[in-house]
């Protein structure tokens, strides 16, 4: 999919300070081959999520330690700082590189990505560091605003070898979306269904 065909045309200008960021860093063990390129109805994943998030932002970067395999899409592409972090390093090089104050980041495997929902989020980003949904007890760090405020507090749980999003929340200022508000756009949480297996893909086929 070449940058020309991102759905540029209907661009905002609402958030100029943020960027939507793909985490494309997995390894896609359970998929058995990179899950980004798995097709629903017929377009990649990566391509669909980036349409969303090109119609939304103004800038969307990707972040990948395997930047050939993404290089059609002509979009900025960044390798980890850190290598072997999980999303966390991915996070962090992404809030790292960027110019703008944010990002809204997103696993490669969502594909059924909520326009809406995500200018809703972003649009509640000033005055917190994180805005992030959270269904029930569960909450969903690869659907999620961050703002450059985290790196400090990123930087620190690296050097306590503790790699995990959560451990940083309680550090930072947190905005939870509830499953309420969710559901106001996303009834039946769509947005949130990822596709780790053939079976996770062929569910969401059947939707």
């Amino acid at each position: 999919m070449p940058a020309e065909s991102l759905d540029t045309d209907s661009i905002t200008s609402r958030f100029p300070q943020v960027a939507g960021v793909v985490l494309a860093g997995g390894k896609s063990k359970r998929y058995g081959s990179n899950k980004a390129f798995a097709r629903l109805g017929g377009i990649p994943l990566i391509e669909r999520i980036l349409r969303v998030l090109a119609s939304t932002f103004a800038h969307v970067y990707i972040i990948t330690n395997s930047p050939d395999e993404y290089s059609y899409l002509g979009l900025p592409m960044y390798r980890d700082i850190i290598k072997g972090l999980g999303p966390v390093g991915g996070i962090y090089t992404a809030l790292r590189v960027m110019k703008e104050e944010g990002g809204f980041f997103v696993g490669c495997d969502l594909p059924l990505l909520n326009r809406d929902l995500i200018r809703y989020m972003v649009e509640r980003a000033p005055g917190y560091d994180v805005v992030m949904p959270k269904v029930g007890e569960y909450i969903e760090p690869l659907h999620a605003y961050y703002g450059k405020e985290c790196i400090t507090k990123i930087e620190g749980v690296i050097k306590a070898q503790d790699f995990k999003i959560s451990s940083f929340l309680s550090q930072v200022r947190v905005l939870y979306i509830t499953e309420e508000e969710v559901r106001r756009f996303d009834p039946d949480l769509l947005c949130f269904m990822n596709v780790n297996t053939p079976e996770d893909l062929r569910r969401l086929e059947k939707l």
